[in-house]
């Protein structure tokens, strides 16, 4: 599966934008040979069950120039580095606390050229700095992770929507954010992409 599944629903990409978003999948399944951060099963559709399903977010709100926005648990750059490639103008950081996906994450951007992406080993809760959105791709249940990352988020808005976390999760959810009460707005993805695989899948979003 080549770009045309992006560019199915992202029709406006610069040409620069299609090239780095074609050169994914021979990038992952180099790195992936080595150190695994894609499960195998999965790896023969990384445009559709990472790339694609990293952009709902961007099908749920749009970024505007100069948003600061980290990616906590990244793994292997999901979403930040999908986000990063269509959002240019914004600034990504991308953390996980294992050092060889950092590695790996790394080693994509820098052969992407992504200039609005760094990269760093730590967890979210040693980190002091504060961003426009936390995005992040089921990492432990939402209400954990509102807890480890809600000090990260900026009381200065500058989007469409307030600042706050955006989630990728599937699932029973309703149950899983019920702690949450009404903060916790929750979108299909089957809404924004028709393939089969996005049934039972989320955009979560939470203002903070």
């Amino acid at each position: 599966m080549t770009t045309e599944i992006i560019t199915k629903y992202f029709p406006n990409l610069s040409d620069k934008q299609i090239e780095q978003f074609a050169m994914l999948p021979s990038l992952y399944a180099d790195w992936n040979s080595k150190i695994n951060v894609i499960s195998r099963k999965d790896i023969d559709s990384l445009m559709l069950h990472h790339v694609l399903h990293s952009l709902a977010i961007a099908k749920f709100t749009t970024f505007k120039a100069g948003t600061k926005i980290i990616d906590v648990g990244t793994g292997g750059g999901f979403p930040g580095i999908p986000l990063a490639i269509l959002y240019p103008e914004v600034d990504f950081f991308l953390v996980d606390s294992i050092g060889k996906k950092i590695k790996v994450v790394e080693a994509v951007a820098s052969s992407l050229g992504l200039e609005n992406v760094r990269c760093q080993q730590i967890r979210s809760e040693q980190i002091r700095e504060k961003f426009d959105f936390v995005v992040s791709r089921a990492v432990c249940l939402l209400p954990d992770f509102m807890k480890m990352t809600r000090h990260l988020v900026s009381s200065k808005h500058k989007n469409a929507v307030m600042n706050g976390v955006l989630y990728l999760k599937g699932g029973n959810i309703r149950g899983e954010i019920a702690p949450l009460g009404n903060s916790a707005v929750v979108c299909n993805i089957d809404d924004y992409f028709t393939e089969d695989y996005f049934a039972e899948k989320y955009v979560v979003y939470v203002a903070v």
